[in-house]
């Protein structure tokens, strides 16, 4: 909580001190149209993100079941740390730092370094610095992403947007489904899973078929909204 405190107390005076405008400029402040967007973009996101773990059930035989260890105290709590992370990095990545670019370079310059900072802090976080091959991988997703992220802000001038998008992803594959046995998850491995040899068709299917479509599938969605002019 003090984490989050800070960082919005920090992009207070960074836009003040950049531009005199006040926090109101992010957009957190929810009104009808901002949650209707937010649900439906949570939603949304959320089930394209739920198809990599039915796309593995289908192409690599995985069985989930449901964790014996879950409690309420542990849904609030993992839920709550997803929702942290995801705040900050929205803080980070595109709050204060994304409405500055905008009103000083343009939409179009902003958004793509905004994208860029934040596909380079997952090279930070993911602990692929070093690995080329991952840091492609990691790059290519996380800057598409970003792009994503940072137009759904730039569209609608309100941090909930971007923020409902990456929440609804993240907790889908952070917590309600694990990528290993072990965690705090509220769907886990059955066994082991089996090996299982599949054609490259259908490895590329389950790699990257849901990553392309929350790219897509958003994007139209929010494309629809009217544009909001720059607080």
């Amino acid at each position: 909580m003090l984490q989050l405190i800070g960082l919005i107390l920090i992009s207070w005076l960074i836009i003040w001190l950049f531009t005199k405008a006040n926090f109101s400029v992010l957009g957190l402040t929810p009104t009808t149209e901002r949650l209707k967007y937010f649900a439906i973009l949570f939603i949304v996101s959320g089930i394209l993100s739920s198809t990599t773990f039915i796309l593995r059930m289908y192409f690599a035989e995985e069985k989930y079941i449901l964790t014996s260890k879950l409690t309420l105290d542990s849904i609030l709590l993992e839920t709550w740390y997803q929702f942290r992370t995801v705040m900050t990095e929205e803080l980070i990545c595109r709050g204060a730092l994304l409405y500055i670019l905008i009103k000083k370079i343009g939409q179009t310059k902003a958004i793509i370094i905004s994208s860029v900072f934040f596909a380079v802090l997952h090279w930070i976080n993911g602990g692929v610095w070093g690995n080329l091959i991952q840091m492609t991988i990691v790059f290519l997703f996380t800057f598409a992403m970003g792009l994503l992220l940072a137009f759904s802000y730039a569209k609608t001038f309100s941090l909930l947007i971007p923020f409902a998008i990456h929440f609804g992803w993240n907790l889908m594959q952070n917590y309600i489904f694990p990528d290993t046995a072990n965690g705090n998850h509220i769907f886990i491995l059955a066994t082991p899973p089996p090996e299982v040899t599949i054609s490259y068709l259908a490895f590329f299917t389950m790699l990257l078929l849901p990553k392309i479509s929350i790219l897509i599938v958003d994007y139209l969605i929010i494309n629809k909204h009217i544009q909001v002019q720059i607080p």
